[in-house]
Protein backbone atom coordinates (compact mmCIF):
# COMPACT_ATOMS: atom_id res chain seq x y z
CA UNK A 1 0.00 0.00 0.00
CA UNK A 2 1.05 3.61 -0.53
CA UNK A 3 0.99 5.29 2.86
CA UNK A 4 0.15 8.95 3.42
CA UNK A 5 3.81 9.77 4.02
CA UNK A 6 4.78 8.28 0.68
CA UNK A 7 6.50 5.23 2.19
CA UNK A 8 5.92 1.86 0.56
CA UNK A 9 4.89 -1.00 2.82
CA UNK A 10 4.63 -4.73 2.23
CA UNK A 11 1.35 -6.48 1.61
CA UNK A 12 1.03 -7.48 5.27
CA UNK A 13 1.05 -3.81 6.32
CA UNK A 14 4.48 -4.01 7.95
CA UNK A 15 7.27 -1.81 6.75
CA UNK A 16 9.64 -4.22 5.02
CA UNK A 17 12.47 -1.80 5.64
CA UNK A 18 12.07 -2.55 9.33
CA UNK A 19 12.54 -6.27 8.62
CA UNK A 20 15.68 -5.57 6.63
CA UNK A 21 17.04 -3.20 9.26
CA UNK A 22 16.33 -5.59 12.13
CA UNK A 23 18.24 -8.44 10.50
CA UNK A 24 21.11 -6.27 9.31
CA UNK A 25 21.33 -4.50 12.64
CA UNK A 26 21.62 -7.78 14.54
CA UNK A 27 24.35 -9.40 12.42
CA UNK A 28 25.11 -7.35 9.32
CA UNK A 29 23.78 -9.73 6.64
CA UNK A 30 20.66 -11.37 5.29
CA UNK A 31 20.82 -14.82 3.70
CA UNK A 32 18.63 -15.17 0.62
CA UNK A 33 17.59 -18.49 -0.88
CA UNK A 34 18.91 -20.50 -3.82
CA UNK A 35 17.60 -21.44 -7.26
CA UNK A 36 13.86 -22.07 -7.63
CA UNK A 37 14.16 -23.77 -11.03
CA UNK A 38 17.09 -26.00 -10.04
CA UNK A 39 15.24 -27.24 -6.98
CA UNK A 40 11.97 -27.79 -8.84
CA UNK A 41 13.82 -29.90 -11.42
CA UNK A 42 15.33 -31.93 -8.58
CA UNK A 43 11.81 -32.60 -7.29
CA UNK A 44 10.52 -33.77 -10.66
CA UNK A 45 9.59 -30.79 -12.80
CA UNK A 46 9.91 -31.73 -16.45
CA UNK A 47 11.89 -29.95 -19.14
CA UNK A 48 9.66 -27.43 -20.89
CA UNK A 49 7.14 -27.29 -18.05
CA UNK A 50 5.99 -23.94 -16.75
CA UNK A 51 7.25 -23.53 -13.17
CA UNK A 52 4.43 -21.08 -12.47
CA UNK A 53 1.75 -23.64 -13.38
CA UNK A 54 3.12 -25.88 -10.64
CA UNK A 55 1.73 -23.36 -8.15
CA UNK A 56 -1.73 -24.75 -8.92
CA UNK A 57 -0.89 -28.18 -10.33
CA UNK A 58 1.59 -29.34 -7.69
CA UNK A 59 1.57 -26.82 -4.83
CA UNK A 60 3.25 -29.24 -2.41
CA UNK A 61 6.27 -29.40 -4.73
CA UNK A 62 6.51 -25.61 -4.61
CA UNK A 63 6.02 -25.59 -0.85
CA UNK A 64 8.88 -28.10 -0.55
CA UNK A 65 11.24 -25.70 -2.33
CA UNK A 66 10.25 -22.88 0.03
CA UNK A 67 10.41 -25.13 3.08
CA UNK A 68 13.85 -26.52 2.23
CA UNK A 69 15.25 -23.04 1.71
CA UNK A 70 13.99 -21.78 5.07
CA UNK A 71 15.06 -24.95 6.88
CA UNK A 72 18.47 -24.56 5.24
CA UNK A 73 18.83 -21.13 6.80
CA UNK A 74 17.41 -18.59 4.33
CA UNK A 75 16.04 -15.38 5.84
CA UNK A 76 14.50 -14.37 2.50
CA UNK A 77 12.82 -16.57 -0.09
CA UNK A 78 11.78 -15.79 -3.66
CA UNK A 79 8.36 -16.78 -4.94
CA UNK A 80 7.91 -19.21 -7.82
CA UNK A 81 6.94 -16.41 -10.21
CA UNK A 82 10.13 -15.53 -12.13
CA UNK A 83 8.43 -16.10 -15.49
CA UNK A 84 5.01 -15.14 -14.19
CA UNK A 85 4.32 -12.27 -16.56
CA UNK A 86 1.94 -12.55 -19.49
CA UNK A 87 4.68 -12.08 -22.09
CA UNK A 88 6.29 -15.32 -20.91
CA UNK A 89 3.19 -17.18 -19.79
CA UNK A 90 1.75 -16.84 -23.28
CA UNK A 91 4.35 -19.44 -24.34
CA UNK A 92 2.36 -21.90 -22.22
CA UNK A 93 -1.01 -20.52 -23.36
CA UNK A 94 -1.85 -19.21 -19.86
CA UNK A 95 -1.19 -15.48 -20.23
CA UNK A 96 -4.67 -14.77 -18.87
CA UNK A 97 -3.77 -16.43 -15.56
CA UNK A 98 -0.90 -14.10 -14.71
CA UNK A 99 -2.38 -12.50 -11.62
CA UNK A 100 -3.76 -15.81 -10.32
CA UNK A 101 -0.49 -17.70 -10.66
CA UNK A 102 1.57 -14.91 -9.10
CA UNK A 103 -0.87 -14.50 -6.23
CA UNK A 104 -0.82 -18.21 -5.46
CA UNK A 105 2.99 -18.33 -5.63
CA UNK A 106 3.15 -15.64 -2.93
CA UNK A 107 0.38 -17.24 -0.86
CA UNK A 108 2.24 -20.55 -0.81
CA UNK A 109 5.46 -18.80 0.22
CA UNK A 110 3.74 -16.72 2.90
CA UNK A 111 1.97 -19.75 4.35
CA UNK A 112 5.15 -21.83 4.33
CA UNK A 113 7.15 -19.05 5.97
CA UNK A 114 4.48 -18.76 8.66
CA UNK A 115 5.09 -22.41 9.61
CA UNK A 116 8.53 -21.40 10.86
CA UNK A 117 7.44 -18.25 12.66
CA UNK A 118 10.84 -16.64 12.26
CA UNK A 119 9.94 -13.59 10.20
CA UNK A 120 11.16 -14.94 6.86
CA UNK A 121 10.91 -12.24 4.18
CA UNK A 122 8.81 -13.23 1.16
CA UNK A 123 10.15 -11.61 -2.01
CA UNK A 124 8.02 -11.70 -5.15
CA UNK A 125 10.26 -12.75 -8.03
CA UNK A 126 9.81 -10.72 -11.24
CA UNK A 127 12.03 -11.74 -14.16
CA UNK A 128 12.34 -10.10 -17.58
CA UNK A 129 9.56 -10.19 -20.14
CA UNK A 130 11.77 -11.90 -22.70
CA UNK A 131 10.93 -9.12 -25.16
CA UNK A 132 13.27 -6.39 -26.42
CA UNK A 133 12.40 -2.78 -25.75
CA UNK A 134 11.90 -0.52 -28.75
CA UNK A 135 13.60 0.45 -31.04
CA UNK A 136 15.49 -2.87 -31.01
CA UNK A 137 12.25 -4.69 -30.37
CA UNK A 138 8.54 -3.97 -30.24
CA UNK A 139 8.01 -3.66 -26.48
CA UNK A 140 6.96 -0.14 -25.55
CA UNK A 141 7.36 1.34 -22.04
CA UNK A 142 3.59 1.61 -21.54
CA UNK A 143 3.04 -2.04 -22.41
CA UNK A 144 6.00 -3.14 -20.27
CA UNK A 145 4.67 -1.27 -17.23
CA UNK A 146 1.26 -2.86 -17.75
CA UNK A 147 2.81 -6.34 -17.98
CA UNK A 148 4.79 -5.89 -14.78
CA UNK A 149 1.91 -4.19 -12.95
CA UNK A 150 -0.32 -7.23 -13.39
CA UNK A 151 2.42 -9.40 -11.91
CA UNK A 152 3.20 -7.04 -9.02
CA UNK A 153 -0.46 -6.74 -8.07
CA UNK A 154 -0.79 -10.52 -7.94
CA UNK A 155 2.31 -10.87 -5.77
CA UNK A 156 1.12 -8.19 -3.38
CA UNK A 157 -2.33 -9.77 -3.11
CA UNK A 158 -0.68 -13.08 -2.23
CA UNK A 159 1.28 -11.60 0.67
CA UNK A 160 4.71 -10.75 -0.74
CA UNK A 161 6.64 -8.35 1.50
CA UNK A 162 8.71 -6.96 -1.35
CA UNK A 163 9.09 -7.41 -5.10
CA UNK A 164 12.37 -8.86 -6.36
CA UNK A 165 13.12 -7.68 -9.90
CA UNK A 166 15.92 -9.93 -11.15
CA UNK A 167 18.03 -11.03 -14.11
CA UNK A 168 17.24 -7.86 -16.04
CA UNK A 169 19.68 -6.66 -18.73
CA UNK A 170 18.05 -3.41 -19.91
CA UNK A 171 17.80 -0.37 -17.60
CA UNK A 172 14.67 0.73 -19.46
CA UNK A 173 12.93 -2.55 -18.69
CA UNK A 174 14.05 -2.25 -15.07
CA UNK A 175 12.56 1.24 -14.93
CA UNK A 176 9.25 -0.10 -16.23
CA UNK A 177 9.21 -2.85 -13.60
CA UNK A 178 10.04 -0.32 -10.89
CA UNK A 179 7.21 1.96 -12.00
CA UNK A 180 4.83 -1.00 -11.90
CA UNK A 181 5.89 -1.84 -8.34
CA UNK A 182 5.29 1.75 -7.29
CA UNK A 183 1.84 1.77 -8.86
CA UNK A 184 1.07 -1.52 -7.08
CA UNK A 185 2.31 -0.09 -3.77
CA UNK A 186 4.95 -2.78 -3.40
CA UNK A 187 8.56 -1.94 -2.43
CA UNK A 188 11.21 -3.66 -4.48
CA UNK A 189 14.81 -4.77 -4.83
CA UNK A 190 16.56 -5.02 -8.19
CA UNK A 191 19.42 -7.09 -9.56
CA UNK A 192 20.87 -7.20 -13.05
CA UNK A 193 22.74 -10.08 -14.66
CA UNK A 194 26.24 -8.86 -15.50
CA UNK A 195 27.16 -11.83 -17.66
CA UNK A 196 29.13 -10.25 -20.51
CA UNK A 197 32.61 -9.22 -19.33
CA UNK A 198 31.23 -7.26 -16.39
CA UNK A 199 28.21 -5.86 -18.23
CA UNK A 200 24.74 -7.04 -19.01
CA UNK A 201 23.73 -8.36 -22.41
CA UNK A 202 22.55 -4.83 -23.23
CA UNK A 203 25.86 -3.27 -22.16
CA UNK A 204 24.81 -1.97 -18.74
CA UNK A 205 27.69 -1.59 -16.25
CA UNK A 206 27.43 -1.53 -12.44
CA UNK A 207 27.85 2.24 -12.52
CA UNK A 208 24.85 2.57 -14.80
CA UNK A 209 22.68 0.65 -12.33
CA UNK A 210 23.98 2.71 -9.41
CA UNK A 211 23.28 5.97 -11.24
CA UNK A 212 19.79 4.81 -12.18
CA UNK A 213 19.02 3.81 -8.58
CA UNK A 214 20.29 7.14 -7.25
CA UNK A 215 18.04 9.09 -9.63
CA UNK A 216 15.05 6.73 -9.72
CA UNK A 217 11.66 8.27 -9.07
CA UNK A 218 10.79 4.93 -7.44
CA UNK A 219 14.04 4.06 -5.58
CA UNK A 220 14.75 0.42 -4.67
CA UNK A 221 15.48 -0.90 -1.19
CA UNK A 222 18.57 -2.68 -2.50
CA UNK A 223 20.39 -3.31 -5.78
CA UNK A 224 23.04 -5.69 -7.01
CA UNK A 225 23.82 -8.63 -9.24
CA UNK A 226 22.47 -12.12 -9.78
CA UNK A 227 23.06 -15.07 -12.08
CA UNK A 228 25.76 -14.38 -14.71
CA UNK A 229 28.69 -16.60 -15.52
CA UNK A 230 29.74 -17.85 -12.10
CA UNK A 231 30.56 -16.93 -8.51
CA UNK A 232 33.99 -15.46 -9.29
CA UNK A 233 32.60 -13.12 -11.95
CA UNK A 234 29.78 -11.99 -9.70
CA UNK A 235 32.13 -11.13 -6.82
CA UNK A 236 34.29 -9.10 -9.20
CA UNK A 237 31.15 -7.21 -10.23
CA UNK A 238 30.08 -6.67 -6.62
CA UNK A 239 33.47 -5.11 -5.89
CA UNK A 240 32.57 -2.28 -8.27
CA UNK A 241 29.58 -1.08 -6.26
CA UNK A 242 31.26 0.17 -3.05
CA UNK A 243 33.42 2.45 -5.21
CA UNK A 244 30.20 4.06 -6.44
CA UNK A 245 28.89 4.90 -2.95
CA UNK A 246 25.40 3.67 -3.80
CA UNK A 247 23.87 4.52 -0.42
CA UNK A 248 21.65 1.42 -0.28
CA UNK A 249 21.96 -2.24 0.58
CA UNK A 250 23.90 -4.39 -1.90
CA UNK A 251 22.73 -7.79 -3.15
CA UNK A 252 24.88 -10.70 -4.34
CA UNK A 253 23.11 -13.81 -5.70
CA UNK A 254 25.57 -15.92 -7.69
CA UNK A 255 25.24 -19.14 -9.62
CA UNK A 256 26.68 -22.20 -7.93
CA UNK A 257 29.74 -22.39 -10.14
CA UNK A 258 29.74 -22.83 -13.91
CA UNK A 259 27.07 -24.75 -15.85
CA UNK A 260 28.25 -27.91 -17.62
CA UNK A 261 26.40 -30.33 -19.86
CA UNK A 262 26.58 -33.82 -18.37
CA UNK A 263 24.52 -36.90 -19.21
CA UNK A 264 21.90 -34.94 -21.11
CA UNK A 265 21.35 -32.25 -18.49
CA UNK A 266 22.92 -29.06 -17.18
CA UNK A 267 24.81 -29.35 -13.91
CA UNK A 268 26.58 -26.65 -11.90
CA UNK A 269 30.04 -27.46 -10.60
CA UNK A 270 29.95 -25.28 -7.48
CA UNK A 271 30.13 -27.35 -4.30
CA UNK A 272 28.62 -26.26 -0.97
CA UNK A 273 32.15 -25.46 0.20
CA UNK A 274 32.74 -23.22 -2.83
CA UNK A 275 29.50 -21.37 -2.16
CA UNK A 276 30.50 -20.94 1.48
CA UNK A 277 33.70 -19.28 0.30
CA UNK A 278 31.63 -17.16 -2.08
CA UNK A 279 29.32 -16.04 0.73
CA UNK A 280 32.25 -14.85 2.82
CA UNK A 281 33.85 -13.09 -0.13
CA UNK A 282 30.53 -11.41 -0.95
CA UNK A 283 30.23 -10.10 2.60
CA UNK A 284 33.80 -8.84 2.55
CA UNK A 285 33.09 -7.17 -0.81
CA UNK A 286 30.24 -5.10 0.64
CA UNK A 287 27.15 -7.22 -0.05
CA UNK A 288 24.60 -7.34 2.75
CA UNK A 289 21.97 -9.59 1.14
CA UNK A 290 23.66 -12.78 -0.02
CA UNK A 291 22.18 -15.82 -1.71
CA UNK A 292 22.54 -18.17 -4.63
CA UNK A 293 21.09 -18.36 -8.11
CA UNK A 294 21.17 -21.18 -10.70
CA UNK A 295 22.42 -24.48 -9.32
CA UNK A 296 22.13 -23.44 -5.67
CA UNK A 297 20.34 -26.00 -3.48
CA UNK A 298 19.42 -25.99 0.19
CA UNK A 299 22.68 -27.84 0.90
CA UNK A 300 24.60 -24.88 -0.48
CA UNK A 301 22.45 -22.55 1.62
CA UNK A 302 23.17 -24.56 4.75
CA UNK A 303 26.92 -24.24 4.24
CA UNK A 304 26.65 -20.55 3.37
CA UNK A 305 24.70 -19.92 6.56
CA UNK A 306 27.27 -21.71 8.67
CA UNK A 307 30.09 -19.67 7.14
CA UNK A 308 28.34 -16.34 7.61
CA UNK A 309 27.46 -17.13 11.21
CA UNK A 310 31.11 -17.83 12.04
CA UNK A 311 32.51 -14.88 10.04
CA UNK A 312 34.98 -12.90 12.13
CA UNK A 313 35.71 -10.11 9.69
CA UNK A 314 38.21 -9.61 6.89
CA UNK A 315 39.58 -7.20 4.36
CA UNK A 316 38.11 -6.56 0.93
CA UNK A 317 39.27 -9.51 -1.18
CA UNK A 318 41.85 -9.11 -3.90
CA UNK A 319 41.25 -10.63 -7.34
CA UNK A 320 43.92 -13.27 -6.72
CA UNK A 321 42.05 -14.54 -3.65
CA UNK A 322 38.77 -14.66 -5.56
CA UNK A 323 40.35 -16.74 -8.33
CA UNK A 324 42.08 -18.98 -5.80
CA UNK A 325 38.83 -19.80 -4.01
CA UNK A 326 36.20 -19.60 -6.74
CA UNK A 327 38.07 -20.29 -9.98
CA UNK A 328 39.05 -18.26 -13.01
CA UNK A 329 36.99 -15.39 -14.36
CA UNK A 330 35.11 -16.17 -17.54
CA UNK A 331 36.43 -13.07 -19.33
CA UNK A 332 38.56 -10.00 -18.82
CA UNK A 333 36.79 -6.74 -18.13
CA UNK A 334 37.93 -4.08 -20.56
CA UNK A 335 37.65 -0.34 -20.18
CA UNK A 336 34.25 1.29 -20.30
CA UNK A 337 33.64 2.26 -23.95
CA UNK A 338 32.47 5.69 -22.78
CA UNK A 339 35.79 6.21 -21.00
CA UNK A 340 37.71 5.08 -24.08
CA UNK A 341 35.76 7.48 -26.26
CA UNK A 342 36.48 10.33 -23.88
CA UNK A 343 40.20 9.51 -23.93
CA UNK A 344 40.16 9.43 -27.72
CA UNK A 345 38.46 12.81 -27.87
CA UNK A 346 41.05 14.30 -25.55
CA UNK A 347 43.87 13.09 -27.80
CA UNK A 348 42.46 14.80 -30.87
CA UNK A 349 44.18 18.08 -31.85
Amino acid sequence: MLEDDGELSGADGQDVRAKFDALLGSRGWILADGATGTNLFALGMGAGDSPELLNVQQPEMVRAVYRNAIAGGADLILTNSFGGNRARLKLHAVAGRTRELCQISAQLAHETASEFGNGTIVAGSMGPTGELMEPMGVLTPDVAVDIFLEQAEGLKAGGADVAWIETISDIRELDCAAQACFRAGLPYCATLSFDTAGRTMMGVAPGDLANWAADATWPPLAIGANCGAGAADLIRTILEFPKLKIGMHLIAKANAGIPKWEKGAIHYDGSPDLMADYAELALRSGAKIIGGCCGTTFRHIQRMRARLETFKGGATPMLEEIVGKLGQFSADIGPDPKDRNRRQRRRRP
